[in-house]
């Protein structure tokens, strides 16, 4: 099932037709407030008791065209977006050239597999253009875009083993993490509004089957094809990566996950139009401005 935020944050299966909205099927009350969103967490903690409810829903209803809605980030309120550093060899590689000339030298201990955390106010939508901050431009710093596969946390947990991490996925979606590249902080660099655009909906985990299956793509300006990887390439796994974190701090229903940055990372400016993909989830269409 694929499921989505629109409008007055509205829930809505994602259909060949458009998007059905199902709100009303849901077994307790809807808050639009997204700062409360507690209706969105437990969604994300019980969703398999309520699958065949919104599936009943959604074949009664009357479908939107996608191009009609107001499509919203699908996420409400994290308590955290956990982001994970040097998970693809290619990109880590690349990595030692971008550093020599953004840094004039390289940070050896960033060029091995972490986990960070990122600003849940960097959340835009899909539809949202990633706004360059003024005082980062002038300072002459690049700022890089990271097209990414994002892990929607639905039980959650502490330690929790990885023969056990992908039953407490919901589901997954699509993010970039937009980044300066300066000597400052990762969560820093990382953590400005409309730094975190995800979308355009999330395919729950039942449906993605295996997460190693996902082709990422992003192009720029329709012409520049720059990133191009497997999931499968992932350094440390999706359950790895649930587990690895939940060691530390206790993932929440509805914690967001960036699984980490594909080879094939560069400088983004205002004017420039993202378009980016991951099969089995869908697409986004996103413009920069300063």
């Amino acid at each position: 099932m694929k499921l989505a935020l629109f409008d007055d944050h509205r829930l809505g299966v994602v259909t060949d037709d458009g998007i059905i909205d199902v709100t009303d099927a849901l077994p307790w009350p809807h808050d639009p407030d997204p700062l409360t969103a507690g209706w969105w967490r437990r969604l994300c903690r019980e969703f398999a008791a309520v699958r065949p409810g919104l599936e009943e829903a959604a074949a009664r209803g009357r479908a939107v065209p996608v191009a009609e809605a107001r499509l919203l980030a699908p996420a409400l309120n994290p308590s955290k977006i956990v982001a994970c550093a040097s998970n693809y060899a290619a990109h880590v590689e690349e990595m030692h050239g971008v550093q020599e000339r953004t840094l004039g030298g390289v940070e050896s201990w960033m060029m091995n597999f972490d986990v960070f955390l990122k600003a849940p106010s960097s959340i835009s939508g899909p539809r949202d253009d990633i706004v360059l901050p003024a005082a980062e431009v002038e300072a002459g710093h690049e700022i890089h875009h990271e097209s990414e596969l994002v892990i929607v946390v639905g039980r959650g947990g502490k330690d929790i083993p990885v023969s056990d991490a992908l039953d407490h996925v919901f589901g997954y979606t699509m993010g970039l993490d937009i980044t300066v590249r300066s000597a400052a902080d990762r969560s820093r660099r990382k953590s400005y509004d409309t730094f975190s655009p995800l979308g355009p909906w999330i395919t729950t985990s039942d449906e993605a089957s295996d997460p190693a299956g996902f082709q990422i793509d992003l192009v720029l300006n329709g012409e520049d094809h720059r990133q191009h990887v497997s999931t499968k390439d992932l350094l440390t796994p999706v359950p790895a990566i649930v587990s690895y974190a939940s060691q530390m701090m206790t993932l929440l229903p509805g914690d967001l996950i960036f699984s980490g940055a594909p080879p094939g990372v560069g400088p983004i400016h205002g004017g420039d139009v993202l378009d980016t993909a991951i099969s089995g989830i869908g697409e986004m269409h996103i413009a920069v401005r300063d």
